[in-house]
């Protein structure tokens, strides 16, 4: 077999069957490594997401592992993790537009109370639905790469007051501030960075307490930017007016648990409970990425890789 592919969801499995030749002899699931089971690497080419744990004792026994993501953070990680890593690639950017829009998405359900409309719906009752209109909002983009830049679009054309933070300053078109500055100003924060050590825990419970209360938080970029603790403590003190997530701490093991039914196996899933139990949170299951555009894209990628991984034995999109 030439790959083996994890964490394959419906779609991606019908665009994955379309776009590889039939030279390429490959099988796929839709679970992580770990819910999998495999003592083995099923392939010495094997294919992830963001939430299998590879297990450090395979690297002998691969030749290349590739994330169908852009973020490789988790390869970083596992290539400390072994002495002679086998060959990280990932994937040129596909879902930029995608994954700003569902930023957009989260934040004018949460403008307009969207979950309690649902909620309230079998009575038909209004009361507490009074919402927000976006057009001279103050939107703070944290992380103003290509994804926060596609944000950051967005909101303006929405009429919005936008700003940004970043240490570098890519864009022409807003202005850039200071974090505590930005944080006290804002009235909804959009986080969009990509992760690194020193950002880790980023949005702090201490920094988000500084926010204007009623300030909205979203979050489509790495769910170790924000712990999940400080988020509940937060709602709980009503300081924030909602909360949108796409990503989680402890995401692989939180997936796993939520897929499985699991018990409250650690703090980060009790939290979730938790937060899934108040009406002005948006919870979604890292999905931000998934149109048909991007999975189109994601797909062909992930084509371009594999073929060149089997002739090369090396990914055209590798970590040095």
């Amino acid at each position: 077999m030439d790959v083996y592919f994890y964490e394959v969801f419906e779609e991606e499995a019908k665009a994955l069957k379309r776009l590889l030749p039939p030279s390429v002899s490959y099988d796929l699931t839709s679970a992580t490594i770990q819910e999998a089971g495999h003592l083995q690497p099923p392939a010495r080419l094997i294919s992830i997401r963001t939430q299998s744990i590879i297990p450090q004792e395979w690297a002998s026994a691969l030749d290349g592992v590739l994330s169908r993501s852009t973020g490789y953070d988790h390869l970083r990680l596992y290539q400390t993790q072994v002495a002679s890593p086998p060959a990280c690639g990932y994937l040129e950017e596909y879902a930029t537009r995608a994954v700003a829009e569902q930023a957009i998405l989260l934040m004018i359900a949460l403008f307009r109370k969207l979950p309690q409309q649902l909620r309230q719906f079998a009575a038909f009752e209004r009361d507490g639905l009074t919402g927000l209109e976006c057009s001279g909002r103050k939107l703070l983009v944290v992380g103003v790469g290509r994804i926060g830049g596609e944000i950051a679009r967005i909101g303006l054309a929405l009429g919005m007051e936008v700003r940004g933070v970043d240490i570098v300053q890519r864009h022409n078109f807003l202005p850039y501030v200071e974090r505590d500055e930005g944080v006290h100003w804002a009235e909804v924060i959009i986080c969009a960075m990509n992760l690194t050590d020193e950002n880790r825990g980023y949005f702090s419970y201490e920094l988000l307490k500084q926010a204007k209360p009623g300030v909205v938080f979203i979050n489509i970029a790495r769910g170790e930017h924000v712990p999940l603790a400080g988020l509940l403590r937060l709602l709980k003190e009503k300081h924030l007016g909602g909360v949108g997530l796409d990503v989680f701490e402890d995401e692989p093991l939180l997936a796993s648990s939520l897929r499985s039914g699991a018990a409250n196996v650690s703090e980060s899933l009790r939290h979730l409970k938790a937060l899934m139990e108040f009406p002005n949170v948006l919870l979604t299951p890292h999905n931000a990425f998934n149109t048909v555009e991007a999975v189109e894209r994601k797909s062909r990628f992930t084509g371009q890789q594999i073929l060149h991984f089997l002739e090369h034995k090396k990914f055209i999109w590798q970590l040095e």
